[in-house]
């Protein structure tokens, strides 16, 4: 698995400079605002999850082509927003259920490579000769090859993981149930961790600094920069997304008033 992701770690080398900055950008700036403030647009952040998940699956998952991907991203836009609770509880629970993965999946995928300095130069000397469409069908072929990877690191984990990743993850869909503000906030801080992470590694591809390389041998200091990053977040859109109940008041119109200032009149001059 380490080999596969260092080797388009030195593809990247070659990738259109457009779509690794534009996104990164991107991701960046959008991972930055979900972090700190989801928690108060729930309902748009959830069209656009739906839309950006739809629009992956159909792209690199599914059919791999481009009205796959705009029909699924319509799809899961419009459900993402009809059930926005409902929505929230299913990606807490997918969150859940990668992180659980990814944590005890580690063992299984190998022993990162260490990139020597001629390496990491030759990367960074590397200039981009891909177009985006070439860039796009590039990464296409490693998500197949990280798919049948992971098909074999499911195979070789012992049963008694996935029951606990099954118990981790029916926690989180019940704790959805009677506390969907927690639920909420945790998933806009996680997406928001993760999409920064994502952007800061497609900028530093750019670069030629061999991010992937780094994080990997360095696993735990970037595992506890993203559990702090989610944590702090959570905390913060618990505090500052705090939302206004809205009660109705009925208002007195100023016909009405004005009737019942009249009739008082008249009751105290007849008495």
């Amino acid at each position: 698995m380490f080999e596969l992701l260092q080797n388009l770690e030195q593809a990247a080398g070659r990738f259109s400079p457009i779509l690794l900055i534009g996104v990164g950008i991107a991701a960046v700036l959008v991972g930055l605002f979900v972090w700190l403030g989801g928690l108060g647009l729930t309902r748009f952040l959830a069209g656009v999850v739906g839309a950006v998940t739809g629009a992956i699956c159909g792209l690199f998952i599914i059919r791999r082509n481009i009205p796959s991907a705009v029909f699924l991203a319509t799809v899961l836009t419009a459900v993402a927003v009809i059930f926005e609770r409902i929505f929230f509880i299913i990606l807490t629970v997918a969150l859940a259920l990668v992180v659980s993965f990814a944590i005890f999946a580690w063992p299984y995928l190998g022993i990162p490579q260490q990139l020597s300095a001629t390496n990491r130069s030759s990367i960074s000397a590397q200039r981009p000769a891909m177009s985006a469409g070439q860039t796009v069908e590039v990464v296409k072929a490693y998500f197949v090859s990280l798919h049948h990877e992971l098909r074999q690191i499911c195979s070789w984990m012992p049963p008694h993981n996935w029951v606990i990743i099954a118990a981790l993850t029916a926690t989180f869909f019940f704790i959805g149930f009677y506390s969907w503000r927690l639920v909420a906030s945790l998933s806009c801080a996680t997406v928001g961790a993760m999409l920064v992470f994502a952007g800061m590694v497609l900028l530093l591809l750019y670069k030629g600094s061999a991010p992937i390389s780094a994080i990997c041998s360095r696993a735990s200091f970037y595992g506890g920069i993203f559990i702090a990053m989610t944590v702090s977040g959570t905390v913060g859109q618990l505090l500052l997304c705090r939302r206004a109940e809205r009660r109705p008041t009925k208002r007195k119109k100023p016909d009405d008033n004005k009737e019942e200032s009249e009739g008082t009149k008249q009751l105290w001059r007849t008495t």
